[in-house]
């Protein structure tokens, strides 16, 4: 991605959108998964707010140290080794904690299950061992739509609607750790007194993706960037919450500073419920290039989404004061901006 004019405005008007964020002014906080498109996005803002100490953990330092190549020479930006399945060997403590590293690619959790279940579980549970015994402020947990399940609705999905989960089924590795992780953080709110958060995004896009992230609503800009036609493998009439990854960052600030202890979060920007198509077609009507659909393999199949619908009810979070900025046209448009 380019750090465009376009950009850097909306990153300071973002640090700006989240409430009580003086709060935040020296402290330390570290971000697990710091190179994934939202985690990404989330130091970002960070730094864009000052004087905010941003320990960025990743399994490789390079990797992190050229993703945030932009930042560079600003005392406040720290790099840290971190692998979600390996023992923690840091001798650093930290006032608060997101853990956002996980596989967040629906042909990984195809590939590996396992690692995709143990970076949420062994990860996490490492995570919030070292932030107890250190005397952390809070942890934050980045978990997942998917918890939610199947169900039969005629509304949106609030924080306490548990549909079903085939737990066999090895594409529901992901669903099934993002439900245990966000039970073991109540967990240890309970029984060792560990301030913990969680929140819940649905499909988060933006320019701060990686390249090796191949969700259809990365592969559309991309697409349409190169001049060649979107295609969807299916009728994309899934409805789905979208969350441009600056809003995103701003609601899982928000939720940081101001959400109630062992509760979890809904992050929906509620002018950006789409269907997947429509999402496709705001990206080829933006770029002036065509909607095209073919069938899509049984590989491709199998990592598909197991919710038939996954918008998200986002008054909990519009109620500790949080508003997103960037409906679908202007996500849009900014991702691209930033892509080009």
């Amino acid at each position: 991605m380019t750090y465009t004019e376009n950009y850097l405005r909306d990153l300071s008007q973002a640090a700006m959108d989240v409430p009580e964020c003086g709060v935040l002014k020296g402290s330390r906080v570290l971000i697990t998964g710091a190179s994934g498109l939202i985690c990404s996005g989330l130091v970002d803002v960070l730094m864009a707010m000052g004087d905010v100490h941003v320990y960025a953990a990743g399994r490789d330092v390079r990797k992190l140290q050229s993703r945030f190549s932009y930042w560079q020479g600003r005392e406040e930006l720290h790099f840290c080794a971190y692998d979600a399945l390996a023992p923690l060997s840091w001798e650093e403590s930290f006032d608060y904690y997101i853990h956002g590293a996980s596989n967040a690619s629906p042909a990984a959790y195809s590939r590996e299950p396992v690692q995709t279940m143990l970076a949420n579980l062994t990860g996490l549970n490492g995570l919030l061992e070292y932030a107890a015994a250190h005397k952390g402020k809070r942890v934050l947990y980045i978990s997942s739509s998917e918890v939610y399940g199947k169900r039969e609705a005629d509304r949106s999905y609030r924080e306490g609607d548990y549909g079903y989960v085939d737990i066999l089924n090895p594409r529901a590795c992901y669903p099934s750790a993002k439900r245990a992780a966000e039970t073991l953080c109540a967990a240890y709110s309970n029984q060792y007194g560990l301030d913990t958060v969680i929140v819940r995004p649905g499909h988060v896009y933006g320019p701060t993706a990686t390249a090796s992230d191949n969700r259809a609503s990365t592969q559309f800009p991309r697409d349409a960037l190169a001049g060649k036609d979107i295609v969807m493998k299916s009728a994309g009439t899934q409805l789905r919450s979208y969350c441009y990854v600056l809003d995103c960052a701003t609601a899982i600030l928000t939720v940081l500073l101001r959400g109630e202890t062992a509760h979890a979060y809904n992050i929906s920007n509620p002018e950006s419920v789409v269907t997947i198509r429509q999402m496709a077609q705001a990206f080829a009507d933006a770029a002036g290039v065509r909607l095209v659909f073919t069938d899509a393999t049984a590989a491709e199949a199998k990592s598909y989404n197991l919710m038939d619908r996954s918008d998200l009810d986002a008054a909990t979070l519009e109620a500790l004061g949080w508003r997103g900025r960037f409906d679908l046209n202007a996500g849009v448009k900014a991702t691209l901006d930033a892509m080009n």
